[in-house]
């Protein structure tokens, strides 16, 4: 599901989505980020988040400061209401985050936030794909949150 979201570098609009799972505790934690945005309508997307936008987004752990990899990239982001849930395709996940980048699918309109949980990798982790109650596809491993 989406826990919050970056504004692109020295821009107004919407750069990059946070992606968040439930944990055992029931808490959001912050397992990556999608930045995959290019076939969507920023401006409007941007509008709608900000209208969401409300603390604390990620009650569990929660992002950190600058990447890594990228010492440019600004910590700073904006936390939402628990509303909103995409699908992903992701490559691999170690420590509970999911490594290599993802890649946005679709949102899912009809799966309820609560629904996000690490329980979801967990089992794809086994089968080598997503449960079909997080709506998998053939293919590589799918999984919805954030």
């Amino acid at each position: 599901m989406v826990g919050g979201f970056r504004y692109e570098r020295n821009s107004s609009r919407v750069g990059s989505l946070l992606l968040g799972l439930y944990n055992r505790e029931g808490k959001l934690d912050h397992v990556g980020f999608t930045a995959t945005l290019h076939d969507l309508d920023r401006g409007a997307l941007t509008r709608q988040l900000e209208g969401l936008i409300e603390p604390p987004g990620f009650t569990g752990n929660a992002p950190g400061g600058p990447s890594r990899w990228s010492t440019e990239r600004s910590g700073e982001w904006q936390p939402l209401r628990p509303e909103l849930v995409v699908e992903v395709r992701y490559d691999h996940v170690s420590g509970g985050r999911f490594r290599h980048g993802t890649r946005l699918l679709r949102w899912r309109p009809d799966k309820a936030p609560r629904q996000c949980t690490f329980e979801q990798i967990e089992a794809s982790a086994v089968t080598g794909r997503a449960p079909a109650a997080a709506g998998a596809a053939d293919g590589p491993r799918r999984s919805q949150h954030r």
